[in-house]
């Protein structure tokens, strides 16, 4: 794929991602007397856009089989700087101290790809206050930070940029890094939601697998 065919393909997420509306939460009650809370700060891949149910999505199939009570405040088209309101420390991030979590997960950076080169810097800046800010706030929490996402085989190069930025972010807050996500879902097709952007159930299924073979790693 051309470099203007990238652009073409991502202006064309960015437009629908920013016009669909999140599906409906579950209601943030305990669901497991003496389980931990473990509070997902992600995009529509963590969300659960695309698939038939938000229980189906790959944070709720994995905090289920955890025991874990999942506070979930992703967003459509969130990025560290993208569709974002207000500074760091506010919005989802501030949603996710809230909650007092024992684990924070960060799936975090896909759709800054979208803002790229043009916000480099401001981004880079932005992964940075977002993970100091958490890590303030949350001197307690384990972090496991997840590589950021991708949807499509052919990536730009500001995608690696960004994984080396997030990884690093990681580094500096002690979190558990897990590597290789933007990778999941490349060259299965049938794992895509209609809409060509999103995974489906069995998408939402295989990230979900994939991503408990690494929490066994990390003895989670």
């Amino acid at each position: 794929m051309t470099a203007g065919a990238i652009t073409a393909a991502v202006a064309g997420l960015v437009a629908l991602v920013a016009s669909m509306a999140a599906p409906s939460l579950p209601s943030p009650v305990e669901q497991f007397a003496g389980g931990q809370t473990v509070a997902f700060y992600g995009d529509s891949y963590t969300l659960g856009t695309g698939a038939s149910d938000p229980s189906l999505r790959w944070s709720t199939t994995v905090s289920v089989e955890r025991g874990w009570n999942e506070v979930n405040p992703s967003v459509n088209g969130l990025g560290f700087v993208n569709n974002r309101q207000g500074a760091p420390g506010t919005g989802v991030v501030q949603q996710v101290i809230d909650s007092k979590p024992d684990i924070v997960f960060v799936t975090m950076g896909l759709n800054d790809n979208f803002s790229m080169p043009a916000r480099s810097a401001e981004i880079k800046s932005a992964i940075t206050e977002d993970f100091t800010t958490l890590k303030a706030e949350l001197p307690q929490a384990r972090f496991i930070v997840v590589e950021p996402f991708w949807y499509t085989d052919d990536r730009p190069e500001s995608v690696d940029t960004i994984i080396g930025w997030v990884k690093d972010a990681a580094a500096v807050i002690d979190a558990d890094y897990i590597p290789g996500a933007s990778n999941w879902i490349e060259g299965h097709p049938e794992w895509m939601a209609s809409d060509g952007l999103h995974p489906n159930d069995a998408g939402y299924r295989a990230l979900a697998e994939r991503m408990d073979t690494e929490l066994a790693t990390l003895g989670l």
